[in-house]
């Protein structure tokens, strides 16, 4: 992505007070007591495991670490996911 865009959307996000999220494409996680884990904004599952998942993300991956893992619903960009949740990782890309 140019630099002329990234800085465009930034001012449209800042001057419209638009959600980041939705203009980047950024995930977005929701986590409930450890139990339950709602993942928006991923770009497929690289890897499942009932110990791990790892997510393709637009920028980098998401790696989710824990026990009885357990892909409860999955869409073309939202996932759920249940067990015991120990970790979650964000490893992004130099942008």
């Amino acid at each position: 992505m140019s630099r002329f865009v990234r800085k465009f959307r930034k001012w449209t996000v800042d001057a419209l007070d638009l959600p980041g999220d939705l203009v980047f494409n950024l995930p977005r996680l929701t986590l409930i007591g450890g139990k339950q884990l709602y993942i928006e904004n991923h770009r497929g599952v690289v890897f499942f495991s009932p110990e791990q998942l790892q997510l393709e993300l637009s920028q980098g991956s998401l790696e989710v670490e824990g026990s009885g893992l357990v892909i409860k619903e999955i869409l073309p960009q939202e996932i759920v996911i249940e067990g015991k949740i120990e970790g979650i990782k964000y490893r992004g890309t130099e942008e």
